[in-house]
């Protein structure tokens, strides 16, 4: 009797396994993302010094700004609850977030690799006369993130794709507050990478 209970547990446990895996399964197509790490870190390597400068006389009008850190990274929240509300909540919105993100991501990718390209917009830290924690996070982003593979930017292609696929979903289309708050994040976001120094204006146009 005891084995039988036993047996008739590890049954329901892997029923409910298997409802869940066929429930989410539409979760497959996020093993996009592990292609498109392998593919990034292959170019941050491998471009390094030889790639085409982006530059516009416009970036040098706009100011240094490293309180802009705060919707620069608020970028990888933004993107991570938008895909894992419509993954949970509409297969339908969720593929078509998915499709925007994912084809854009490539035709970045493909961009940076035909055409190696780069910026020397980025300021010298130690030279500002002041520290703050906004200074400590950025200068941690300067050392991770090569100023190569910026054209066109995808952290505001992203944001923008984001944003599009919020102001389109019908369970999200009528809540007015969010529409304009993902709106404004998506304007910030794209501020913050001219204003941290990370992209030019061009690529911004780009994304």
């Amino acid at each position: 009797m005891h084995v039988t209970e036993r047996l008739c547990k590890m049954k329901k446990h892997s029923d409910t396994i298997k409802n869940i895996l066929i429930k989410y399964k539409h979760g497959a197509i996020l093993s996009y993302f592990f292609i498109y790490m392998i593919w990034f870190t292959y170019l941050e390597k491998t471009v390094t010094t030889k790639f085409t400068p982006v530059y516009s006389k416009l970036d040098d009008l706009i100011p240094f700004n490293e309180w802009f850190i705060i919707p620069y990274l608020l970028w990888f929240v933004y993107i991570f609850v938008t895909v894992a509300y419509f993954f949970l909540t509409s297969k339908s919105d969720y593929y078509h977030c998915c499709a925007y993100l994912f084809i854009g991501m490539t035709i970045c990718l493909i961009i940076y690799t035909i055409w190696p390209n780069g910026h020397y917009l980025r300021v010298n830290l130690d030279t500002l006369g002041r520290s703050n924690i906004c200074i400590d996070m950025l200068s941690h982003i300067y050392q991770v993130d090569t100023a190569t593979n910026v054209f066109p930017s995808i952290h505001v292609f992203n944001s923008i794709g984001a944003f599009i696929a919020i102001h389109k979903s019908e369970r999200l289309r009528n809540i007015k507050w969010l529409q304009w708050s993902a709106f404004l994040l998506t304007v910030l976001i794209c501020m913050s990478t001219v204003f941290l120094k990370q992209h030019s204006i061009l690529d911004v146009f780009g994304g």
